[in-house]
């Protein structure tokens, strides 16, 4: 029991810091890995390089960086689409190094598809969220949303750290108004067609 239940608070962890790379790719890393060196958070014995000085300090400067290219205009587009792939690696990364009562059989999968998938779904939708405002403000809102995402990858990666559980819950309520928004978003509300006179 005890076992199953320390699994759950790292597959939930881990889920809620891959749904943090969604937004931000070096951000949930960065706090995974200060959160570690602070003796908050375990890390599995091949993750431990991520509370490292050098790990740290490159990640800050990596976090830096994404952080500020958000804001130059055509390149956050350019960026939605060059950091795809690397998102599901930060995703797999970020949610396997923090399940440490899960054995490598099972951790790898749900790292793979729950931890990648999430992180994936997270910036799919953040990207088409972008492209929509990019289309209807010009690009002028886009400020915002960097900034949205820069909070919510900061916000997600703590709260995935102090109340994993409550953050899975959160993770799900998003990712299901974002798919509902994403679609809307992509094909638009069906109307009804009325019906034709007998």
């Amino acid at each position: 029991m005890d076992f199953s239940w320390h699994s759950l608070i790292g597959i939930a962890l881990g889920i809620g810091l891959a749904a943090a790379t969604g937004f931000r790719i070096f951000i949930p890393l960065l706090v995974a890995g200060l959160a570690a060196r602070m003796g908050v958070v375990p890390l599995g014995d091949s993750f431990q390089w991520l509370q490292s000085t050098p790990a740290l300090v490159m990640l800050g400067t990596a976090a830096i960086a994404e952080t500020l290219a958000y804001y130059i205009p055509g390149v956050d587009h350019a960026l939605d689409v060059v950091a795809s792939p690397a998102t599901l690696a930060a995703g797999v990364v970020a949610s396997a190094a923090v399940m440490t009562d899960i054995p490598p059989e099972v951790m790898w999968p749900v790292a793979v598809i729950a931890g990648g998938g999430v992180a994936g779904l997270t910036k799919g939708t953040t990207a088409l969220l972008r492209a929509k405002s990019g289309v209807m403000t010009g690009g002028l809102a886009n400020p915002v949303v960097s900034t949205v995402e820069t909070v919510g990858a900061t916000g997600t990666a703590v709260l995935a750290i102090a109340v994993p559980l409550l953050c899975l819950v959160a993770v799900v309520a998003l990712l299901w108004w974002a798919t509902r928004k994403a679609g809307r978003l992509l094909f638009g509300r069906r109307k009804a067609s009325p019906s034709a006179p007998a």
